[in-house]
């Protein structure tokens, strides 16, 4: 079975590379929202920047199903929960990273809540949960990691499967490596500015202290902080 897990996986982040925030962007708002907000390719950017916030469902329902469907075909091909999880966090990665893009993307937000649907539905929940949270003081970011450093722990009290912590070890590291790398953009100089955008990428997911300022963005704004 090793040839069918490593179809899976490929196939997998293939699938997460497909961007529903690009493409609706370009169909609905006539823009690359790479160029607005954050640059990241999530719902948020749906919301803030194209015309119809109705658009942000579809996005949602996607981002969560490429990472669903991988971890549910693993399960249904008997080739194993670590496999299927491997499979979800693939398409996370092709999420964050799209091959299709430049390896620019998303968070991973929606990717990761259709990998707690398909092993431990009660960690979707919980997410939804934090993240619901966030949205209401007007921060999502935070929030994220929180709901994903306590998941082990709410799986060890519902009775959730062991792969449960590695995975949200896994999620913990590609949040970071993408808020740290940024779709590739630079730090400032060395200096205690630098420190402060490292804090903040890691933390809040963003370079300035203001959320509001930073995902409604235009892309001359962008030119004139560069």
């Amino acid at each position: 079975m090793i040839i069918e897990a490593a179809l899976l996986i490929i196939g997998a982040y293939l699938l997460g590379s497909i961007s529903s925030t690009y493409l609706v962007g370009r169909l609905f708002g006539g823009k690359d929202l790479r160029q607005y907000g954050s640059g990241s390719l999530g719902g948020s950017m749906v919301w803030e920047h194209v015309g119809g916030r109705w658009a942000i469902v579809p996005v949602i329902l996607f981002d969560i199903g490429k990472a669903a469907v991988p971890v549910w075909l693993g399960r249904y091909l008997g080739l194993g929960l670590p496999v299927a999880a491997t499979a979800g966090l693939a398409a996370a990665a092709g999420h964050n990273w799209s091959i299709f893009l430049h390896f620019r993307g998303g968070r991973g937000m929606g990717t990761f809540a259709g990998i707690w649907l398909g092993i431990f539905p009660w960690g979707l929940l919980w997410m939804v949960l934090w993240l619901g949270t966030g949205w209401r003081l007007g921060d999502s970011a935070p929030w994220l990691l929180g709901s994903v450093l306590t998941m082990p722990l709410l799986s060890f009290f519902a009775g959730g499967p062991q792969i449960v912590a590695p995975v949200s070890g896994a999620m913990i590291l590609l949040t970071l490596a993408k808020r740290l790398e940024a779709n590739g953009r630079p730090f400032p100089p060395p200096g205690p500015e630098r420190l402060k955008v490292i804090l903040r990428r890691a933390f809040l997911d963003r370079d300035l202290a203001s959320h509001e300022d930073w995902i409604r963005r235009e892309p001359d704004q962008k030119e004139s902080e560069s």
